[in-house]
Order: structure tokens, then C-alpha cells, then sequence
């Protein structure tokens, strides 16, 4: 799952189901679906399962204050990095049918894949 968050700044949220919780990671350009784009995902708090399909408001004044929807069901891959003593990792587009290294979904696709509102919508 992967959610579009605007909170402080704008950016996509991966979320991975692992052991019952979702692991997530802060993608700040969003993903891409070119499979030759590798883009910086650094590791953020788990959530509950039922925040993957979460899509709303969270009140300011609360962690992650800002519109957040669904933006994408797709298949990606995590690549571990190191260096600079913080755990970081890099989103990468699988080589499968969703993939296509013309198409710029963070440009061209601004509404939700389960409701079909955008940030803009929930801002409102």
C-alpha cells in the first residue's frame, strides 16, 4: 500500500505488512514506475493493520497532521543501503505489467485508488 501524505511537506507513504503490523517507510519524491529509478524510502513508525486503508484528515496537533489518501495498491521492491549510520532503503518499480518508464504517476495520477478523491479534495 501506498499512501499520500501531507503533512509538514508533502510525500508517499510504503506501507508492508510484516507480523501483524505495517511496517512503513517515508518516500519523499513518491514512487516511480520506472523500474530503472530507485527512489530514498527511510523507515518510519510501524502502524496498525487497519491504517493501510486509511484515508482522511488527521487533526492538527496530532503526529502526521494533514489529508493522507490511497494512492496506489502496486508491487514494489525494498533494497537495503547503508552507510551514514542510519538504516535507509530504496524503492524500486518490480519489472512486471504496471511497469512503464514514460509514465510519471506522481504527476499524473493525484486521486486515490479507492475513493478517486485527491489531497485537494480531503483540504477542502
Amino acid at each position: 500500500m501506498v499512501q499520500k501524505h501531507d503533512a509538514r511537506t508533502l510525500h508517499y507513504d510504503f506501507r508492508l505488512e510484516v507480523g501483524g503490523v505495517l511496517k512503513s517507510w517515508a518516500v519523499p519524491k513518491g514512487p516511480s514506475t520506472d523500474p530503472r529509478e530507485k527512489r530514498l524510502a527511510m523507515p518510519t513508525e510501524d502502524h496498525p493493520l487497519a491504517y493501510g486503508d486509511f484515508e482522511g484528515v488527521i487533526p492538527e496537533g496530532e503526529y502526521g497532521a494533514g489529508p493522507v489518501i490511497v494512492w496506489d495498491a502496486g508491487t514494489y521492491a525494498l533494497q537495503r543501503i547503508g552507510g551514514g549510520g542510519r538504516e535507509r532503503w530504496l524503492l524500486v518499480k518490480r519489472k512486471d505489467e504496471g511497469a512503464d518508464a514514460r509514465r510519471k504517476p506522481t504527476k499524473s495520477q493525484p486521486e486515490s485508488v479507492l475513493s478517486g478523491k485527491t489531497i485537494e479534495d480531503l483540504s477542502e
